[in-house]
């Protein structure tokens, strides 16, 4: 659904716009061509500006489950914000002014259950085995095998053998620093098999053994960002209105307490490995069925919850629990400010910004003058430096706002005149290559909101097409 202003066009300032479009509504011909992109999307437009909506039909934006805000002025955004938040619906602000890009997300709360962590490391249980796991492993005997077994060993199972092995002779410790791993790599290489001449043999599976130990020999713990999450008010204090969500959190952490034994569930993957296929799918198997055996813990625990809360059995389904199991480690919650919040003269997050004005040339910079162009248009009607002739006027207009919005909010802070001086030049312009740019990074963020998937930024974002550089601040 697209918001637009009633008046016609009079140039073309819209990639989807074409000549022929000249004098008819932009919010209808843009909606036309945008939906011939993608047949199953379908699109709508109204022709109001969004004052007109807040002040003759406000419950028109409580239809929506997400509201994306372009080029709106500040009071018009106020407003916005005011009528979402209280509506609990999520609102993202986009703008583009000259060569900065300025997105604002404004959500009361966010989880996410599949965050996509980079680089997250395997959930092996070595240093902690469970039984199903110990008893596979005490299966194998790599002093007896042929060779064909012995270099088809999983990896895992060697790592493990030898870190026994490790206990035994050496350490009751995993090994940690450098000259202990390095130490443990020798102890796995001296049990690669060695041919009649006393050779040892390429053994591959011995290889990958040796380049995961760094790894495979992680402690398990549970994250420090999720101890936060079992100890949040929210996990702690449930109540009939708690969302699924924090049910499965203070499920999981029943679970860590009882059958876990201070451990998430198992997450229950294993990576692919040098292995025949029999050795690998058994060993596969045994990190499933603990697994499997794991949520149904989780599940028990959460459907007491549930009874205890006067809920419905299947208000969780099967689906959300192994989902919120298998991904235990990675559960992410994101709070953000309201905008009334930030704009509030005793709420305003006046430590992040001067933290970040070490550099002088930080993009908070970029921040602080877009409050002050905001500032210059309550008072003048319009932007600075709009018309060529205006620029020089506007330069010391516009450092007058920057000086008693500094002043007002507390900031002994120095911005540079040329700061000034550039964003009077701008003229409130929105090139095309700063939009295009704004508009893919503000998709990403709606899609992981939608989704519930990856981790959104809190809460505002500065992107500076001078630098091509960007930053993230929770102001």
């Amino acid at each position: 659904m697209g918001i637009g202003y009633p008046e016609k066009t009079l140039e073309i300032s819209s990639f989807f716009l074409q000549k022929s479009h000249i004098g008819q509504s932009r919010a209808q011909s843009a909606t036309e061509l945008l939906q011939e992109l993608n047949n199953d999307v379908s699109g709508n437009f109204v022709e109001e500006s969004p004052e007109t909506l807040l002040d003759n039909d406000p419950s028109f934006f409580n239809r929506f489950n997400l509201v994306v805000a372009t080029q709106l002025s500040e009071s018009t955004v106020l407003r916005l914000a005011e009528l979402l938040w209280n509506s609990n619906i999520p609102l993202l602000i986009c703008r583009t002014y000259g060569l900065v890009g300025y997105m604002r997300i404004i959500i009361k709360e966010h989880p996410v259950v599949e965050s996509h962590p980079d680089n997250a490391l395997e959930d092996l249980r070595l240093d902690k085995p469970f039984p199903e796991l110990t008893e596979h492993i005490q299966s194998y005997d790599l002093d007896h095998m042929d060779k064909k077994d012995h270099s088809h060993t999983p990896w895992i199972v060697i790592v493990a053998k030898y870190l026994t092995k490790w206990f035994n002779e050496k350490s009751d410790q995993l090994p940690k620093s450098y000259k202990e791993k390095e130490a443990f790599r020798q102890l796995i290489r001296q049990g690669i098999l060695k041919n009649e001449n006393g050779t040892p043999e390429d053994e591959e599976n011995f290889e990958e053994a040796i380049k995961n130990v760094n790894t495979a020999l992680n402690t398990t713990k549970i994250p420090r960002c999720i101890e936060e999450i079992f100890n949040d008010d929210c996990c702690v204090n449930l109540t009939e209105q708690s969302p699924s969500f924090w049910i499965l959190v203070r499920a999981v952490k029943e679970f860590v307490a009882n059958e876990g034994q201070g451990c998430l569930p198992v997450r229950g993957t294993i990576p692919d490995m040098i292995a025949d296929s029999s050795k690998f799918i058994k060993l596969q198997n045994v990190y499933r069925e603990k697994a499997k055996r794991d949520i149904a813990a989780v599940g028990n625990h959460a459907a007491k919850l549930l009874q205890s809360l006067g809920k419905a059995p299947e208000s969780i389904s099967e689906r959300e629990l192994k989902l919120l199991c298998s991904n235990s480690a990675f559960l992410r919650v994101v709070r953000c400010r309201s905008l009334s919040e930030e704009y509030g003269l005793n709420t305003f997050n006046k430590d992040e910004i001067i933290s970040n004005m070490d550099n002088p040339d930080s993009e908070v910079v970029l921040y602080l003058m877009l409050r002050a162009v905001d500032r210059f248009y309550k008072q003048h009607g319009r932007y600075p430096g709009v018309y060529n002739y205006q620029v020089e006027d506007d330069i010391g207009k516009l450092k007058s706002c920057l000086t008693s919005f500094l002043q007002e909010h507390g900031l002994s802070v120095l911005v540079k005149d040329d700061y000034v001086h550039e964003f009077c030049r701008y003229g409130a312009a929105e090139p095309h290559a700063i939009a295009a740019f704004m508009g893919g990074a503000a998709a990403q963020e709606i899609i992981k909101v939608i989704t519930g998937q990856f981790v959104i930024f809190n809460n505002t974002y500065i992107y500076s097409g001078m630098s091509q550089t960007s930053a993230t601040f929770q102001l």
